[in-house]
């Protein structure tokens, strides 16, 4: 059972319903038009059991990387984020390896329920909502960083975790999900943190090295010192990521054509509440030992007690 706190959103306008922190993780969760979806993408239900045991054999052949597992559930999310084409998913698979290897710090011996002063400073978080599309949206707002008190590895642990349960949902599976970038009061001591080496990370996490799709990036409130931070970061989008990169600055209609309102903070001319990362760790501390969420977690190197 996923034991949550809810919370209640309402506008003059307008009452949001009850809001729960919960992981969709079961196939039962996923609606009957986001299936439809799923089989564009390349989905069968028929063959789907034919295609994980070839991607399995595919793996075995090349033998580049060594998944921690191969069992049919967790290969199946390699898949979706590649319209279960196999080479597609085969390199993304190896992607996402080489990239823990690279960065074993980001998850042996992590304790998730650690990262609560992110929470605090409300860097960063995923709403517990999702848009009119099923996606959810991470938000970054890093003017409110401050790099003395959170170190930029601390905001990738961070990321790692929300991208790591995100990809446990089928829904976020077959639908991806979509950042948001406010750089309100973004300033030079931000950018000297921001090497090209931390660029490469951000967008392995969000594009490359993650099974879970990033459907589009959105940057809001931005000021002349994006344009240095952004010459950074561009060099590491690729041309099917430029086409889904869209600069807003403080234009909320212009973000509304992407994301309607009814699935927005109000910050950003939506209806709902700013709700904090700690909300999500209070999720995943309210989950028994015995909880699946919390063992592929803990396979991956994470530590909960």
């Amino acid at each position: 059972m996923w034991l949550t706190m809810r919370h209640t959103s309402s506008t003059k306008t307008r009452a949001m319903p009850a809001v729960e922190h919960k992981l969709n993780v079961s196939e039962e969760e996923v609606p009957e038009h986001i299936r439809l979806i799923a089989s564009q993408q390349g989905e069968c239900t028929k063959t789907k059991k034919q295609t994980i045991e070839q991607f399995r054999s595919y793996i075995m052949e090349r033998n580049e990387c060594q998944p921690h597992r191969n069992d049919d559930k967790y290969l199946e999310k390699f898949l979706r984020a590649r319209y279960w084409k196999i080479e597609n998913s085969y390199r993304l698979l190896c992607s996402y390896y080489k990239f823990r290897e690279h960065n074993k710090s980001y998850y042996e011996k992590v304790r998730p329920l650690d990262l609560r002063h992110l929470g605090d400073s409300d860097i960063l978080t995923v709403t517990p909502y999702r848009d009119q599309h099923g996606h959810r949206i991470i938000i970054y707002r890093f003017g409110l960083w401050r790099p003395n008190r959170v170190t930029v590895d601390d905001i990738f642990r961070a990321t790692i975790v929300l991208q790591e349960l995100g990809s446990l949902e089928p829904i976020s599976q077959i639908m991806g999900g979509v950042a948001i970038f406010d750089l309100k009061d973004l300033g030079l001591e931000h950018i000297l943190h921001l090497s090209p080496s931390v660029a490469q990370k951000m967008i392995a996490l969000l594009v490359t090295s993650m099974p879970i799709r990033t459907s589009a990036l959105h940057i809001v409130n931005q000021n002349w010192v994006f344009n240095a931070g952004f010459k950074i970061f561009k060099p590491f989008l690729n041309s099917a990521m430029r086409e889904r990169l869209y600069i807003h600055g403080s234009d909320m209609s212009s973000l509304h054509k992407h994301i309607d309102p009814e699935h927005l903070p109000k910050r950003y001319g939506g209806l709902h509440d700013d709700y904090s990362y700690t909300l999500w760790l209070d999720m995943l501390k309210e989950q028994s030992t015995e909880s699946s969420v919390q063992k592929d977690m803990e396979q991956l190197g994470f530590i909960f007690h």
